[in-house]
């Protein structure tokens, strides 16, 4: 019989901290940021308190290690759903479509939308938006005609995260996408 091969260290690293980030992820989502303790999520990912440790600073930092996986999930999302040959402001709305649908994973409102802005800097939550989201919105505006595309941008996002939150809660999502149809296509020159 064959040995399996052994995994590298940096297997065993990458498993180790996507444990801690699933891990939190139910936990922050169960239980909110603040009333989630370490030791429930070493617990939760089947590692030691020192393994939490060697691959975030604190707490906090694997939250963002959270919403940052989140973010590239919904940036994945909105790009993949790209048609071919459709104009900038149909692109602008699919992407929208996408963004609305992402947000629909469960928990994914709450952690984004609620949990993320109470535990993290308005400093670290715009990094992730820029390194995710963020630019697909206003590139697209830019690519529709919009001069100085990124108020207008952070506007949208505004408003979109307002729709998932109350699709969240329970509201009809057609409601909040002709809504967001209607709004996305009357800013555009």
């Amino acid at each position: 019989m064959q040995e399996a091969p052994r995994r590298s260290q940096k297997d065993r690293s990458d498993t180790m901290r996507a444990a801690l980030i699933a891990a939190g992820r139910k936990l922050f989502i169960d239980k909110g940021f603040a009333a989630t303790g370490t030791p429930e999520i070493v617990a939760a990912a089947g590692v030691t308190r020192g393994a939490l440790y060697h691959h975030f600073a604190d707490k906090q930092e694997l939250f963002a290690a959270v919403i940052r996986t989140e973010a590239e999930a919904i940036a994945q999302a909105i790009e993949s759903s790209g048609s071919p040959g459709l104009s900038p402001a149909e692109a602008l709305i699919q992407g929208g479509e996408a963004f609305l649908l992402a947000m629909r994973q469960p928990g994914r409102a709450r952690l984004m939308l609620v949990e993320a802005p109470a535990a993290l800097s308005p400093d670290i939550l715009a990094d992730i938006d820029s390194a995710t989201g963020g630019r697909t919105l206003e590139d697209g505006l830019r690519a529709a005609g919009v001069q100085e595309p990124a108020a207008l941008a952070k506007l949208l996002s505004a408003a979109y995260d307002r729709a998932a939150l109350a699709i969240d809660r329970g509201d009809p999502p057609e409601t909040w996408q002709d809504a967001l149809r209607r709004l996305v296509t009357g800013v555009l020159p």
